[in-house]
């Protein structure tokens, strides 16, 4: 397990460098950032995507099931200086504004799709529809599946979480490995699940027209831009013809960027 997972303070200042450096301006595309502007992340975890649209002035809401990072979130904005709204539950179980007022204009979805099993992510994004205002945009993003470390195995505990493609494995034989290797209960259930609720960026897409969500803009990056933060490496978008073959772009695209509209 990498330092930044222990130290959620540090995982929460280089998500908001990456949200800083590069989704506020790939947000900006579609929709400009105001005061009026109302922002919501589902999944917000301590909070590190939204502290820079609190920055630029944005109303922030963030949804989380984790108690204690969402109680994080509120201690970082307040050590920032800045306000943001945080609420610790299931976001399936949050109601969906009454009335357009308390809708959002922009919706961020980030690396969390991949968690979310079937056959939930249907109802999982036509909940996210529900409190989009007609003009908004969602931003969502995720791993492609096939990528290298597409199954979270990072978050191993031991030498695993360097072992690249490692989710690849058969699931009997990936859950052996998992525990050969001593990693806790908590930690193969995890990544067992992901492995069952794999996005490839295909079935995304269909996904996403079931459920009348419109691509306004789709971005494939060979080299993630939050890899900047964690490894110093220069983002890098996959070009075509990779990124255009649906086999070859599930293992290159180490994230897909979507902006969708209603």
């Amino acid at each position: 397990m990498q330092k930044r997972h222990q130290d959620r303070e540090l995982y929460f200042t280089e998500l908001a460098n990456t949200s800083r450096e590069f989704y506020l301006d790939h947000v900006r595309l579609e929709k400009p950032l105001s005061p009026a502007t109302r922002v919501l992340e589902v999944g917000c975890g301590e909070g590190g995507n939204l502290l820079p649209f609190a920055e630029a002035g944005c109303s922030v809401t963030g949804i989380d099931i984790d108690a204690p990072r969402v109680e994080n979130a509120r201690r970082f904005f307040e050590k920032n200086g800045r306000e943001g709204t945080f609420v610790a539950s299931d976001f399936m179980a949050v109601e969906p504004p009454a009335d357009e007022a308390a809708m959002f204009d922009v919706v961020l979805v980030h690396d969390v799709i991949e968690h979310i099993e079937p056959p939930h992510k249907e109802r999982f994004l036509s909940h996210v529809k529900r409190f989009m205002r007609p003009d908004a945009v969602a931003f969502i993003a995720f791993p492609a599946w096939q990528m290298p470390f597409g199954g979270h195995q990072q978050i191993c505990r031991g030498k695993l979480s360097k072992l690249p493609f490692l989710h690849l494995l058969p699931a009997p034989l990936y859950r052996a490995v998992l525990i050969a290797c001593k990693e806790p209960r908590g930690v193969v259930d995890e990544l067992l699940s992901i492995k069952r609720a794999r996005m490839p960026i295909g079935k995304f897409e269909r996904l996403a027209a079931g459920e009348g969500l419109r691509v306004v803009r789709r971005n494939l990056w060979l080299i993630n831009p939050h890899y900047k933060q964690k490894f110093g490496l220069r983002p890098r978008r996959l070009v075509c013809p990779f990124d255009r073959i649906p086999w070859l772009r599930n293992f290159y695209a180490t994230s897909a960027w979507y902006l969708l509209s209603k």
